[in-house]
């Protein structure tokens, strides 16, 4: 906030002179409109506050020139669903690292999420005990591995480029789609109870690496489709200290609108939200 101060100096006039009052000992020249305190801030401009604006990206942008410098970068560690790899990804983390932010961590990480069930999955976690029992089936404690594996495998491949501090260090994401497989009414009635058990798998992983902070990146629909929560109903089965990263504005205005909590999908703070510009997203970070 930009601080503005006045200074009173004697009797000076609007007109832009200095009452004349005759001094021995002292000249008093005209004043000049402009004044001296105006030509020094001239001299010396103050530095603008950072945009509170960065960008995310992931294997869609391997092939794009990214922005120099942003404010933060985010960078999707998955090629677009859970266990997938992003061929770019250390490419698009060494970008990241040139943000310019200093009031939050200047790297974060994005992963896949989804529960596409033992048929559609060669990582179902059939037989592990820990830390769920699975069963093999479509079951919460199989639904709970699976988030866990899932993010575990996201988290290595953070900190294959990242180092296992710069992961750490970093915000992590999880990005919840209607795109990406997951249980539904067609499997069995407890699908939306099995999608949430796999979420919870994912964030308590994340959690127990120590993470710089965890959120959710979905929408009011899409997080109901999926879970069958909403912002009234979710933080019985979710911390609300896991902030909610929004999509679906269309300008940046638009993106200041989303910043309030009649956009949160579940109950918590939203924190970030994103607009499609040049063919990239750009993210604003709520006050």
């Amino acid at each position: 906030m930009a601080r503005r101060f006045r200074l009173l100096i004697g009797a000076v006039l609007t007109s832009g002179l200095v009452v004349g009052i005759a001094l021995p000992a002292i000249a008093f020249v005209p004043y000049d409109g402009a004044g001296a305190f105006a030509k020094a801030a001239a001299r010396t401009p103050k530095k603008p506050a950072p945009s509170p604006t960065g960008y995310d990206v992931s294997y869609p942008q391997c092939s794009s020139t990214l922005p120099k410098s942003p404010t933060f970068g985010i960078v999707g560690v998955n090629g677009g669903r859970a266990y997938a790899s992003n061929s770019c990804l250390a490419s698009e983390y060494a970008w990241a690292t040139t943000s310019t932010s200093t009031a939050y961590p200047k790297v974060g990480f994005y992963a896949n999420t989804g529960n596409p069930g033992p048929v559609l999955s060669t990582h179902w976690p059939t037989g592990q005990s820990t830390p769920a029992v699975c069963d093999g089936t479509l079951s919460e404690g199989c639904s709970y591995d699976y988030g866990w594996n899932a993010a575990a495998d996201s988290f290595a491949r953070a900190t294959a480029v990242a180092g296992v501090d710069g992961a750490r260090a970093a915000y992590w994401w999880l990005d919840v789609e209607t795109g990406n497989s997951w249980a539904t009414a067609s499997d069995l009635p407890s699908w939306a109870a099995l999608n949430t058990k796999d979420l919870q798998g994912a964030a308590a992983y994340l959690a127990a690496q120590g993470v710089g902070q965890l959120g959710f990146y979905s929408t009011g629909f899409q997080w109901g489709q999926i879970t069958g929560l909403n912002a009234s109903t979710s933080p019985a089965s979710f911390s609300t200290s896991y902030v909610n990263w929004v999509p679906g504005a269309t300008s940046l205005s638009s993106a200041q609108a989303r910043c309030s909590s009649a956009y949160s999908f579940t109950g918590a703070r939203v924190q970030l939200t994103q607009y499609v510009q040049s063919n990239l997203d750009v993210d604003y970070r709520c006050p």
